[in-house]
């Protein structure tokens, strides 16, 4: 679906904006789940992808098509690879069969998995043959997708002896590394993170009071809301909910980057209202985004809306998302009238007061492209391709940017 985004101003006292469960706990605590099926959790996320990593988990078919859901592919490849006797063919879209999770299947196989390819060498489809892993020490790089690491610790506390997982190097996504630990705490299960080496101790099951837990809002789906603050007059309030101070999730960074940008957050009530104080006084941003990545993209457009510079570093990750998004990010923004330049791992973008109008924005069949550009809503009038895939993270967005005051049209 194209959507059309009118140049948009605001409603005075916008409503506040209730926002689901963070999809990176709620997939986590999905898994969780499976494995101590006397866990309860409240607040899920109902993004796609949490639905579609429900769903694999109560099917009881020999074939698993998670589409899109990189999450879920990778979850699902460690649990899948843990159940006895139960033979799984797990797949996805054709962008899906192209992301690499040799990592993770090597991984696996170390600790006695059995996991094959079915197409390309080191991608989805995978063949799955459960059974007993009776190994429990495993070497990964450190600088792989923490997506890769927060899988094997998932399903350690169901391993016979736990897990010692070795990382060589330095380590991408630390914050989603203690986002899984966290969450194996608070049902008591013992971990350890020293230097490079994590342990998982053995759970066989849960005790009462840890049979239940709410997960936080998604700090992800909060960052559009932080640039269309920034990108609107001094003076504009927006309300979420609901937010930890003591947030597990890495994105929650957002509420000191965006300090640059004259946004503060004020935490009150397990919400957050943002306001805008000050306009951005910088002429360049300057962000090193290893540890929250998946806000990239947010920054980037604030900073074109905004007319000021940026250079993002720390992104080596997003070349393997649902589309290679530093290309997608200099494809889109050019298309606006920015000059941008990326490397493997960064992206530079000069500053320019002129934003072109009119424009078809391209999203790649990935979420946070649709999202990430949309603020500029409040900058121009243009359009937003394949609109409805904000579904995978954030289902109501287009819903609750018209009740802020966006003009969308079909």
């Amino acid at each position: 679906m194209l959507l059309t985004l009118h140049k948009s101003t605001l409603v005075e006292n916008p409503p506040k904006i209730v926002i689901t469960g963070s999809k990176s706990e709620s997939n986590r605590l999905l898994l969780l789940q499976a494995l101590y099926p006397e866990l309860q959790i409240q607040n899920v996320s109902n993004s796609d992808d949490s639905e579609v990593m429900q769903k694999a988990l109560k099917s009881t078919s020999n074939l698993i098509d998670i589409n899109h859901a990189g999450t879920a592919m990778r979850f699902l490849t460690a649990f899948f690879s843990t159940q006895e006797g139960r033979e799984i063919t797990i797949t996805g879209s054709a962008r899906m069969k192209e992301r690499p999770i040799q990592v993770l299947v090597e991984a696996l196989n170390a600790l006695g998995a059995d996991i094959s390819y079915l197409e390309a060498e080191g991608c989805p489809p995978l063949r799955i043959n459960g059974k007993s892993l009776l190994k429990d020490q495993v070497t990964l790089k450190a600088n792989v997708s923490s997506q890769y690491i927060s899988a094997l610790l998932l399903i350690a506390p169901k391993l016979n002896n736990g897990l010692e997982l070795t990382l060589e190097g330095e380590i991408t996504s630390v914050p989603y590394i203690n986002m899984t630990l966290d969450l194996l705490n608070q049902i008591a299960v013992e971990t350890s993170f020293e230097n490079n080496k994590i342990k998982v101790s053995p759970l066989k099951s849960l005790n009462a009071y840890q049979k239940a837990l709410t997960v936080e809002s998604d700090w992800s789906s909060a960052s559009y809301f932080y640039s269309i603050v920034a990108l609107a007059p001094v003076g504009t309030e927006i309300t979420l909910s609901s937010y930890k101070k003591d947030s597990l999730q890495g994105d929650s960074v957002l509420a000191t980057i965006y300090t640059d940008f004259g946004v503060v957050t004020t935490f009150d009530n397990n919400s957050i209202t943002l306001s805008k104080k000050t306009d951005c006084l910088l002429q360049t941003v300057d962000c090193q985004l290893k540890n929250a990545p998946d806000i990239a993209q947010t920054i980037a457009v604030t900073c074109f809306g905004l007319g000021v510079g940026c250079h993002l570093t720390g992104l080596h990750t997003l070349k393997i998302k649902e589309t290679d998004r530093l290309v997608a990010l200099k494809t889109e923004l050019e298309k606006l009238g920015a000059q941008v330049e990326i490397t493997n791992d960064s992206l530079k973008l000069k500053s320019s007061a002129n934003i072109t109008d009119h424009v078809a924005i391209g999203t790649y069949h990935d979420h946070r492209m649709a999202m990430a550009f949309a603020p500029l809503g409040l900058k121009t009038n243009l359009q937003i391709e394949d609109a409805m895939v904000v579904s995978k993270s954030y289902p109501t967005f287009w819903e609750d940017l018209k009740a802020i005051g966006f003009k969308i049209a079909k």
